[in-house]
C-alpha cells in the first residue's frame, strides 16, 4: 500500500487522480496482486521463513515475476499503465517487503536467544551423532530448536538410563511415532543410521503423517548446501547427486575481479582512516607501523601478510613465555588480557581496524575479501587431513571465522568452518557474509 501510494504520487501527484486511468487501478490493486505474486513464489511458506537467503530469494522472484506479468498484460490487452509507475512502485514495494521481513527475522531470533519461540524437537540416531547435532542447535539457537530428548537404536537403549549428554532418552527407534504423540513434538530429526534403512524411514514418515511434527533428515554428506544438492530420479529410486565445488574458470576470475576492484576502491575511500590508524600506531608506541608476517595461502604457498602493529616490538618472541597461558583452542594462541598488546592496538584489535591493510594484500593477489583465516605455517604443521582442504582458496580478510565467533571457536567449529565455506563457495555467500562481518565488528564479540 504504501509503495503504491508513494509511487503514484511521485509519478502523478495529488492533482491528476482524476487523469491517471488505469494507472489509479494499477495502484488500487498493488497491495492485493503484491499478495497473489508472493504466495505464487511460495514465500510464505514456514520452511522457507526466518533463516537463510532463500526467504528473500523467493521475494525477489515475485517482484521479477510481477514485473514481467504487468509488462505482458499491460502490452497484450492494450492498457495505458504508465511505466513510471510500475518501475518505481513494485522495486518499493520488494525493499519495503525486504525490510519488514528482515526486521521480523531479526526480533525472532533475540526472542529465541532468550528461550522464546522454539519448536519442541526430538533427535534419532547414534549416540555420538546425537551429541554433536544437540551440540551445534544448542550453539545456534537462532535457528528455534529446542531438543527435549532422543530415541536410540536398540542396542543402545538402556531403560534403566534415564538420560545420556544431558539429554531425556524417551525410547528407541520404535517409539519415535509414539514420543512425537506423547510430548506434541514439533519435529523430528533423524542423524545417519544403519537400523533406520528407506523402508523403515518411509513408515516413520507414514506415522508422523497423522501428527503436526515435521521430519527433518540429515544427510551422511555434512557442511554442504542445498545448491550443491539435487535429488536425481535414477532407476526409479530418488538419488541425491552432490556437485563438484566450482573453483576454478569463469567463477575463480570473477571472485579476483570482484576483489581487486573492491580492495582498490576500499583503499581510496578509507585512505584518511588509515593515514590517522598509522600516526596513532607510530606516535604511542616504538617501532615499526605495519607488522609483516609470514603466513600460508592458496596451494600451501607463503606469503607477507600486513596488518597494523598492536603490540609491543618483538612480540612473536614472547609467545614461549605465555604458551601456558593460553586462552585459544589449542592450535591458535590467544590471550584475553595480553601483556604485549598497546593502548592503541587494544582499540584497533577490538573492531579489526588492524587488519585493514591486508586490502593491499588483495591487490596484490595473496589474499581475498572473504575466505579461510590466514594461518601461521607452525598451525598448519598441526593440521589434520581435511583442514588442508582450505588451501584450495585464498585465505580472506574476512570469513565465516570472524562472523562466527572468531577466537571463542573451538578448534573443531574453526575446521568445519573453514571447510563449509571451501565447500559452498558463492560470490552470493561472500556478499552475505561481508554483510554480517559489519555487525561482528561492531560487536567485537571473540576480538582480543
Amino acid at each position: 500500500m504504501v509503495a503504491g501510494l508513494a509511487a503514484y504520487l511521485v509519478r502523478f501527484g495529488p492533482e491528476n487522480a482524476q487523469t491517471a486511468g488505469a494507472s489509479t487501478l494499477a495502484g488500487l490493486a498493488l497491495p492485493g496482486v503484491w499478495l497473489i505474486s508472493i504466495t505464487i513464489a511460495r514465500a510464505y511458506e514456514e520452511r522457507f521463513l526466518w533463516v537463510g537467503a532463500e526467504e528473500f530469494r523467493r521475494v525477489f522472484f515475485a517482484a521479477m515475476m510481477l514485473l514481467a506479468t504487468l509488462g505482458t498484460v499491460s502490452w497484450a490487452f492494450q492498457l495505458d499503465v504508465a511505466r513510471g509507475f510500475v518501475v518505481l512502485a513494485v522495486p518499493m514495494a520488494l525493499l519495503l517487503t525486504l525490510a519488514h521481513r528482515y526486521v521480523q527475522r531479526k526480533s525472532l531470533h533475540r526472542a529465541r536467544r532468550h528461550g522464546e519461540r522454539l519448536q519442541t524437537t526430538v533427535l534419532v540416531g547414534h549416540r555420538n551423532a546425537i551429541a554433536a547435532l544437540d551440540e551445534q542447535l544448542a550453539r545456534e539457537t537462532f535457528h528455534g530448536y529446542r531438543v527435549i530428548g532422543c530415541c536410540l537404536p536398540e542396542y543402545q537403549y538402556r531403560p534403566s538410563a534415564d538420560a545420556f549428554n544431558g539429554l531425556p532418552i524417551l525410547g528407541d527407534l520404535s517409539d519415535v511415532a509414539a514420543v512425537v504423540r506423547q510430548y506434541e513434538v514439533d519435529t523430528v530429526a533423524v542423524l545417519p543410521c544403519p537400523e533406520l534403512d528407506g523402508a523403515a524411514l518411509r513408515r516413520l514418515g507414514w506415522d508422523l503423517e497423522k501428527t503436526d511434527a515435521e521430519l527433518l533428515l540429515a544427510p551422511a554428506v555434512t557442511e554442504i548446501v542445498g545448491t550443491r544438492v539435487r535429488i536425481r530420479p535414477v532407476c526409479g529410486l530418488p538419488l541425491m547427486h552432490m556437485e563438484r565445488p566450482e573453483l576454478t574458470g569463469i567463477r575463480r576470475l570473477a571472485k579476483a575481479a570482484v576483489d581487486r576492484v573492491s580492495a582498490t576502491l576500499g583503499v581510496l575511500f578509507l585512505l584518511p582512516v588509515l593515514l590517522g590508524l598509522a600516526l596513532a600506531v607510530k606516535l604511542t608506541s616504538p617501532g615499526p607501523v605495519l607488522f609483516r608476517q609470514e603466513r600460508v595461502g592458496r596451494d600451501g604457498q607463503t606469503f607477507s601478510m600486513l596488518k597494523f602493529r598492536s603490540m609491543v616490538t618483538g612480540a612473536d618472541r614472547m609467545v614461549a613465555a605465555l604458551e601456558a597461558e593460553n586462552d585459544g583452542n589449542g592450535v591458535l594462541f590467544k590471550k584475553r588480557d595480553d601483556p604485549r598488546v598497546t593502548r592503541v592496538g587494544k582499540f584497533i584489535r577490538r573492531y579489526s581496524l588492524d587488519e585493514l591493510p591486508q586490502l593491499f594484500n588483495v591487490i596484490r593477489g595473496d589474499m581475498s575479501l572473504v575466505g579461510p583465516r590466514p594461518p601461521l605455517p607452525t598451525e598448519v604443521e598441526r593440521y589434520g587431513f581435511d583442514m588442508h582442504r582450505r588451501f584450495l582458496v585464498k585465505p580472506g580478510l574476512t570469513g565465516l571465522w570472524q562472523v562466527s565467533g572468531r577466537s571463542d571457536l573451538s578448534w573443531d567449529d574453526s575446521v568445519r568452518i573453514d571447510v563449509r565455506y571451501v565447500e559452498n563457495w558463492s560470490l552470493t555467500f561472500d556478499f552475505m557474509i561481508l554483510w554480517k562481518t559489519l555487525g561482528a565488528v561492531l560487536r567485537g564479540s571473540g576480538a582480543y
